[in-house]
């Protein structure tokens, strides 16, 4: 096998050659001059360090400026939140690097081999991270297309929530108890959304199951009075797509089914399901129209003896 490392003659020579020159130096410098250039390498290396203090204070306070000036014409502009974080997210972690080769530079080292190196490191660091990589590609896609914005309500990979922020590898979702879900936007953008946020008006349906006996034009006739009085409930004139509907949709085995579809704002929905629920179970009894039990008829035969 061979060394990994092999050192040639001439290495080996030029070497000794730099170490010869060292030696001489110091055999012929005088103490005096010695302790100046010594000294005016420390000046040099404090300035250097000094120099790059400086930079790097004035570099976080300008990142600072620049996200706020950022944040300030985002606003006036009125662009969404979830767009905003992606925004700002991405600025600091740019001017950041830019802000490290910077300070690194004046220092004396060549930035030039740390923009190479940072290069290198970035592309090993994509391969390795290539799930990250497709989350931040997922969140350039939501940027651009918005399948949402923050303050929405989308159901996603199995999960429901209010979005409350969109950066740039993951969103975070506000469940309507108060816990916060943290999806990816790779698996995110890719999967199917639902967004109950997006449209104005919603459809509000129910099913009524009644007992058999129970008049059909009657029940219809209760169920679309009780919808129509509801001042939430939309019709045409007002903007629906459709006035409130019921219509008898089943004959089941121990109960007939009515369907109800009205057509509501967004905001409305859950409280007009909610409300009318509770209607509907106190006044169709009223009217002598129950609702039917699970029933099971059983017969008994004796064997004669």
């Amino acid at each position: 096998m061979k060394p990994i490392l092999q050192v040639q003659p001439t290495d080996s020579l030029d070497i000794q050659a730099k170490l010869d020159s060292l030696v001489h130096k110091l055999e012929t410098t005088s103490a005096s001059d010695l302790f100046y250039e010594l000294a005016d390498m420390a000046v040099s290396l404090g300035l250097k360090v000094i120099a790059a203090i400086v930079i790097y204070i004035v570099g976080i306070w300008l990142i600072r400026r620049i996200k706020k000036v950022i944040k300030v014409v985002l606003e006036k502009r009125e662009t969404d939140a979830s767009v905003s974080s992606f925004i700002l997210s991405l600025v600091s972690i740019v001017t950041s690097i830019i802000l490290i080769i910077a300070t690194v530079g004046a220092l004396g080292v060549d930035t030039s081999s740390l923009a190479a190196l940072l290069a290198g490191g970035g592309v090993a660091i994509g391969l390795a991270m290539n799930g990250t990589m497709q989350n931040f590609a997922g969140g350039i896609m939501i940027m651009i297309f918005k399948p949402f914005k923050a303050g929405d309500f989308i159901e996603a990979q199995g999960q429901s929530g209010t979005v409350a922020e969109v950066n740039m590898v993951s969103t975070e979702l506000l469940t309507s108890d108060n816990k916060r879900i943290i999806i990816p936007n790779g698996a995110l953008f890719s999967d199917t959304i639902i967004n109950y946020s997006e449209m104005s008006l919603r459809r509000v349906e129910w099913s009524i199951g009644v007992e058999y006996g129970a008049s059909a034009e009657n029940t219809k006739e209760l169920i679309l009075s009780l919808l129509e009085n509801d001042d939430r409930v939309l019709t045409t004139q007002n903007g629906a797509p459709a006035d409130p509907f019921v219509a008898l949709a089943s004959l089941d085995e121990s109960c007939i089914t009515f369907k109800a579809r009205v057509w509501v704002k967004s905001d409305d929905y859950w409280k007009v399901f909610f409300s009318m629920n509770e209607k509907i179970y106190s006044e169709l009894p009223k009217e002598g129209i129950n609702f039917p039990f699970p029933q099971m008829d059983v017969h008994l035969h004796q064997d004669k003896a």
